[in-house]
């Protein structure tokens, strides 16, 4: 196993971990390792894209779960705020939603041997909801710093995208949805 694809699974891994830290009272400081390790996360999107591509290790592993890695740490990062009230249930919603419909999309692609590459807007959405994501966090855990307008410009920013990028992946792909066997 190659390293991008290393650090795919342990971007995986460090879900489960920065739930456990932001859900729980476990320490005095749980919040602040919940942002840590959502950082480090994230960081690792974008580690393990650059090496793959820079040692030509591309593999059919990591172009299905890369994005699944992306998934899993947003949608678990968006459901664990909502829960804290701190995003709306309707915004995570669509924003889970729209994964739900491009993985399908892409699944019926992949079944008719055909590859979706990511867009330009897809990486804005994902770009977007990972600022988003991070400065809730950074709000939630340094009590005393107000960036709410801050949050709110973001997470409106990231629906805009997720939506774009969804209509956008529909109107390019639409021949995939219309493939009969």
């Amino acid at each position: 196993m190659n390293l991008a694809n290393k650090l795919t699974i342990f971007r995986m891994i460090l879900v489960p971990f920065f739930v456990v830290f932001l859900l729980t009272d476990f320490t005095a400081v749980n919040e602040i390792i919940a942002l840590v390790i959502f950082v480090v996360a994230t960081v690792t999107d974008k580690l393990d894209g650059t090496i793959a591509k820079k040692q030509g290790t591309v593999t059919n592993f990591g172009k299905f779960m890369d994005p699944m890695a992306d998934k899993l740490l947003c949608c678990s990062a968006l459901v664990c705020l909502c829960a804290l009230g701190d995003v709306p249930s309707w915004i995570v919603l669509i924003i889970i939603g729209r994964e739900f419909a491009i993985s399908g999309i892409r699944q019926i692609a992949a079944d008719n041997g055909v590859a979706i590459a990511a867009s330009k807007w897809g990486k804005a959405k994902t770009v977007a909801q990972m600022a988003m994501i991070i400065i809730l966090l950074t709000q939630r855990a340094f009590a005393g710093l107000t960036i709410d307008t801050l949050a709110v410009i973001i997470m409106y920013a990231a629906l805009v995208l997720t939506v774009i990028s969804l209509v956008d992946y529909i109107v390019k792909n639409k021949s995939v949805l219309t493939i009969t066997e």
